[in-house]
């Protein structure tokens, strides 16, 4: 049986100055709060991209846990959403190329996949691989995104991060892809956006437009995002709405001053599962009407 693990280290790290293109990842799945990771990736397919590789996601895919949809029409099943894991070279605005491995995020055989990818890598000449991926926080949806940098070389993180916590966390294919990638001597980094906790469950433009912002400061990719920023608009209008009418202004003015605090320094963790968080839950409760309509439009 093939060792998925195997792999030749270099003797040096790859000093992210190669000749091929960057590689960039986003999935849907557990780095996934607010679709910001998933609505991000749309932006950056632009529909004429050639496919490069394609994962056998029959092999890797939950088909229970997560049933794609069908048609029904009258008296036929008419259309099947089959799901694809694809690795699709994409160019900006300016003819820049770039790749991009977005769909769904492997159930099964995590090892396998990190092995491709790592050929991937190797066959385009990857300088660096960059993921996209998104938390839900106790952050207030009125103050600026934060986002979490990392990196598998101090040198690949290029942003200060606000909290500098020791924390274990449940895995993913996408963290287990940059913690081999260091380990084979490959440049990774990534970007995980803090999403507030009370809209992780329904898409949340802001997020996306986080990730896409510190995209582009690092790649200097031209990323037209002008119908994300219109969501953007009409997303926060709307919760702004509910807010107003489900009597939420005080509950979230609690979290923006947790939240301020934090930014000064005064504030110990704001992890969306600390119970000394001022009642996340109410304010989840509050928006409940709007995330009901969210998710209805979804449909």
């Amino acid at each position: 049986m093939k060792n998925w693990r195997s792999r030749r280290v270099r003797d040096t790290p790859a000093s992210g100055d190669g000749s091929g293109p960057v590689l960039i990842h986003a999935f849907d799945g557990f780095l996934g709060a607010g679709s910001a990771a998933r609505l991000a990736a749309q932006q950056l397919l632009s529909g004429q991209g050639e496919v490069v590789h394609e994962f056998d996601l029959d092999e890797m895919f939950d088909y229970r846990a997560r049933r794609p949809t069908m048609s029904f029409r009258e008296n036929h099943y008419a259309d099947y959403d089959d799901p694809t894991l694809q690795v699709v070279l994409e160019h900006d605005g300016n003819g820049e190329p770039y790749l991009l491995l977005a769909g769904p995020e492997p159930d099964f055989l995590w090892e396998r996949f990190v092995s491709e990818v790592h050929d991937v890598i190797e066959e385009h000449d990857v300088p660096l691989t960059l993921g996209l991926g998104a938390v839900p926080m106790g952050v207030p949806h009125t103050r600026p995104a934060m986002i979490t940098a990392h990196g598998t070389r101090p040198e690949l993180v290029d942003r200060q991060n606000l909290w500098s916590a020791h924390v274990t966390v449940p895995s993913s294919a996408q963290s287990l892809l940059e913690y081999r990638l260091g380990q084979w001597g490959l440049d990774a980094a990534g970007y995980v956006v803090h999403v507030p906790h009370y809209l992780a469950q329904i898409e949340y433009p802001p997020a996306a437009l986080a990730l896409i912002d510190a995209l582009v400061d690092r790649t200097g990719l031209a990323v037209d995002t002008e119908r994300l920023r219109a969501r953007e608009g009409d997303t926060l209008k709307e919760i702004e709405e509910q807010i107003e009418e489900q009597g939420g202004a005080s509950v979230l003015s609690g979290l923006e001053e947790q939240y301020d605090a934090f930014t000064r320094g005064a504030a110990q963790s704001l992890l969306a599962s600390d119970e000394e968080l001022p009642s996340g839950d109410e304010l989840a409760d509050q928006f409940e009407q709007f995330l009901a309509r969210q998710r209805k439009n979804e449909q």
